[in-house]
């Protein structure tokens, strides 16, 4: 049986696409002289096929057939995914973009559930918490679902939302903090360069990688990580309703799908398909469909993310390289 918006839908494409005929053949057939025939055919089939893509697409936005929300949190987690049109570093994720999806599916009408699609190692802690707080704003059920990768921010995204399912194979948990510096001062002795500080305040430069790090720095520097840690242990405490002991217990390690469930980090092992089965019985329909929420870039930016599939590591906590920019602090 099909549903009265699906008919209006269909209604739409069919009007919009004999309104685009009729403009074609009597802008490139009926009234130019100059033109020969075949390519006034081709012409007016190029000006059809543009007007039923834009009939189409302003149907679904009049008619949307869709009741579930999917956004993707994919690659390392940054404020914005690196900068400029085009990401600098491949597969990042720009948390202000995830935020701005799930906020546009919160306040579309037929958006009755949201699917947060995590696959990422973590990334930065603020912009991980934001889209934590964004998904945690959304008014109706939410699932996150691990597909590889649900390590460090990905997880403390997770803890924002109703429960979280993973494969068996997933990887999850990593829940710490890391921070890293490069100590190149005997580098720079060997090469003849020198350190001279100009700063106003004891710790202004603390973490810099030209001069060896004094103690006093040092537990400045791990002071910070322990209280990230602290609020990363509450978050995933309070959202999973676990014990802090135990989250701590965990010791930032990382686990398959299947003992995470058994530890209960995980509440549900399952397939993409059943997910959207339990969506389905959750909101008392049939079946659900799922609409991909993106993203809303400039063309330049949308071609650059389409290039971007890069194999990274487990997770935050296993490989914590610096790259010569001063101390560096991660989920």
């Amino acid at each position: 049986m099909v549903s009265s918006d699906g008919l209006d839908r269909l209604l739409t494409v069919v009007l919009g696409g004999l309104a685009s005929a009729a403009v074609a053949i009597a802008l490139f057939i009926i009234y130019p002289e100059t033109l020969t025939d075949l390519l006034g055919v081709l012409v007016a089939l190029a000006v059809v096929l543009l007007g039923l893509r834009l009939t189409s697409n302003a149907a679904e936005s009049l008619f949307p057939t869709y009741d579930v929300a999917e956004v993707a949190v994919e690659g390392p987690i940054s404020r914005d995914g690196g900068g400029g049109p085009l990401p600098t570093s491949p597969g990042s994720t720009p948390a202000d973009d995830v935020v701005d999806q799930i906020d546009r599916a919160n306040e579309d009408e037929s958006v009755r559930a949201l699917l947060l699609k995590l696959n990422t190692p973590g990334g930065e802690v603020v912009p991980s918490d934001d889209i934590r707080l964004a998904a945690e704003r959304f008014d109706g059920p939410t699932v996150a679902y691990a597909t590889d990768v649900c390590a460090s921010g990905g997880y403390w995204i997770a803890s924002g939302c109703d429960e979280l399912w993973a494969r068996e194979g997933s990887i999850v948990g990593s829940i710490g903090v890391i921070g890293s510096r490069v100590n190149a001062s005997d580098l720079a002795e060997k090469v003849g360069l020198s350190y001279e500080r100009f700063a106003a305040g004891d710790y202004k430069d603390a973490g810099t990688p030209l001069k060896e790090l004094e103690e006093e720095e040092r537990a400045y520097l791990q002071g910070l990580i322990d209280d990230y840690y602290d609020t990363f242990v509450e978050r995933v405490s309070d959202g999973r309703d676990l014990e802090p002991e135990f989250v701590r217990d965990t010791e930032a390690r990382i686990y398959l799908g299947e003992e995470a469930y058994e530890m209960e980090l995980v509440d549900h092992l399952g397939t993409r398909r059943e997910i959207e089965t339990e969506l389905a019985d959750r909101l008392e329909t049939d079946e659900v469909t799922v609409e991909e929420f993106e993203p809303e870039r400039p063309l330049m930016a949308r071609v650059g993310a389409g290039a971007q599939q890069v194999a990274y590591a487990f997770g935050a906590g296993i490989a914590g390289l610096g790259d010569g920019r001063g101390f560096r602090l991660r989920s």
